[in-house]
């Protein structure tokens, strides 16, 4: 079932591999109760929300003690899946729908997950600031922008600087033409090969 996660990323330890063996098991038994995933996709879980979160790790490999905030996470993408792949950095995953944070956290307790935290909250409440804020097309960029403007850090230590990482799919042009001079688009399918990430993209902003 890892194997597609195998492919593109052959260096995983043996705890990232059980753990990311468990999510098939806890998606369908959570999704049974509270829908944080569409029924149809459950059967694709591993290309259409886990390797589509890790997405975000071709383009930023997070350096330890790295501070990440995931808007609007839903069922928990893409804060788990990069909170496995990035065990020394600091996960902070917030929905305004508290169902879906019940889910996130009773995933990340039954796979052993530490550096994440969950919250019942809306972006604009969080009083904290991160060196990048994650989501997955939880709203149109120029709302999500307004959002989290505020929340990002000025110390900087990665690779590229603090900012938004944001994954999107289809044309982007007239959601992000306010945006064009500062924005850095990623395809994804410049990474995976699979269809599903034809029109895929990471939106890169930094601020």
């Amino acid at each position: 079932m890892i194997d597609i996660l195998l492919k593109y990323f052959p260096h995983l330890s043996e705890n990232q591999k059980k753990q990311f063996e468990q999510l098939q098991c806890l998606y369908e038994h959570w999704n049974a109760q509270i829908n944080v995933i569409s029924r149809k996709d459950i059967e694709l879980l591993y290309e259409r929300h886990i390797l589509h979160s890790l997405g975000i790790a071709k383009v930023m490999q997070f350096k330890e003690n790295t501070n990440i905030m995931d808007v609007g996470c839903g069922g928990g993408f893409p804060g788990i899946p990069l909170a496995i792949l990035f065990p020394e950095c600091n996960f902070y995953l917030v929905d305004s729908i508290g169902k879906k944070i019940k889910v996130v956290n009773e995933i990340a307790v039954t796979i052993g997950l530490t550096n994440l935290k969950a919250e019942h909250k809306r972006a604009e409440e969080v009083k904290e600031k991160f060196e990048f804020i994650i989501s997955r097309a939880v709203t149109e960029f120029p709302t999500f922008y307004r959002w989290v403007q505020n929340k990002v850090t000025k110390k900087q230590f990665n690779s590229l600087p603090n900012g938004i990482l944001y994954l999107k799919g289809g044309d982007l042009t007239e959601e992000l033409k306010s945006f064009a001079k500062r924005i850095v688009l990623y395809d994804l399918k410049d990474f995976f090969e699979e269809e599903f990430f034809e029109t895929k993209k990471v939106v890169y902003l930094p601020l």
